[in-house]
């Protein structure tokens, strides 16, 4: 990520600012979770999509700044809402909120976010970028909720995932890169054609995070954690729709009755591997990724382009 670090390396500094003003609030104990929160921020990705994706317009402007801001405080109000549902105690190897506050103040906390970045572009006018991200999160919870009914059945097909993917995770990059294009083009076409591009990178990514549980490089999250979860992901679904019934009955039992116990986890993951689940998987995640770039490339060459191309392939090629 070095090429978009270093070309968008001062507006992300400015980007700090409006985020850590936006989180600000006048009850001590809010206050105290949101410098939390700062503290221990991630990579930053969708931020840096977002002032990208202006950028790739024309120059950056307050209310790109605004968008940015924006996109971080859903995703951090979804973040701990989720740690939430998941019963998480940690998140990026720190205490969750609800860990070190408690559920019902994770809850307010997450809603305190999301109202503060709803505000942020109301009191702005910043309707576009509004309507664009509100649609994101309703996206995300039919994603999340459609992912909870098909996992209860383990019936799923690829274009379930597919649909459910691109609600819980897709969206967002997709409306974040939307959003910053927004501030700067002047055509609807562009926008569309970069909230596609944010799409397709969404898709590869969450593929991307699929296979991390078939890894056993050291990734932040115990292998074969999903197959605990009873989360039916990409490599799972291409072996159970290509195996035999009798294998299928197998796994399908073990991940209903048996996804605590690690020698059976360690069968199902010894299963996916040599079905090729993990190998079409990763097919999958560089076709996404390859019309992700092909969209961008549909714009003139720069040096912002070739940070966003940076920051595509580093979805699909991180190692945690």
């Amino acid at each position: 990520m070095e090429l978009a670090k270093k070309v968008i390396s001062k507006e992300l500094a400015l980007f700090e600012v409006h985020f850590r003003e936006a989180m600000k609030s006048r009850v001590a104990l809010l206050d105290r979770i949101m410098q939390y929160i700062v503290r221990r921020k991630g990579k930053q990705l969708r931020p840096m999509f977002v002032l990208l994706s202006a950028k790739l317009g024309g120059d950056i402007n307050d209310s790109s700044y605004r968008a940015a801001s924006l996109v971080e405080l859903l995703h951090t109000a979804t973040l701990v809402h989720d740690d939430v549902v998941d019963e998480a105690g940690e998140r990026r190897g720190f205490f969750s909120i609800n860990a070190l506050w408690k559920n019902k103040i994770a809850v307010l906390v997450g809603d305190y976010l999301l109202s503060k970045g709803l505000l942020l572009s109301l009191d702005n006018k910043d309707h576009r970028v509004l309507q664009l991200l509100s649609t994101a999160v309703r996206l995300m919870s039919e994603g999340e909720l459609l992912q909870l009914e098909k996992s209860r059945k383990l019936n799923l097909d690829e274009s379930i995932y597919y649909e459910i993917i691109g609600g819980k995770t897709a969206s967002l990059l997709a409306s974040s890169c939307a959003a910053g294009a927004s501030t700067t083009f002047d055509n609807d076409d562009a926008i569309e054609k970069m909230r596609l591009f944010g799409e397709k990178v969404g898709m590869a990514f969450q593929i991307k995070d699929d296979l991390f549980d078939y890894s056993s490089e050291a990734i932040g999250k115990p292998t074969g954690n999903d197959i605990k979860e009873k989360k039916l992901t990409l490599p799972l679904i291409y072996t159970l729709n290509n195996c035999d019934a009798a294998l299928r009955k197998k796994i399908i039992y073990i991940i209903k009755n048996q996804n605590t116990q690690k020698d059976k986890v360690d069968f199902v993951l010894g299963a996916v591997e040599n079905f090729g689940g993990i190998t079409y998987a990763t097919t999958k995640m560089f076709a996404f990724r390859d019309e992700a770039l092909d969209i961008l490339h549909s714009f003139p060459p720069s040096e912002v382009r070739e940070a966003l191309e940076e920051l595509v392939r580093y979805t699909t090629d991180r190692k945690y």
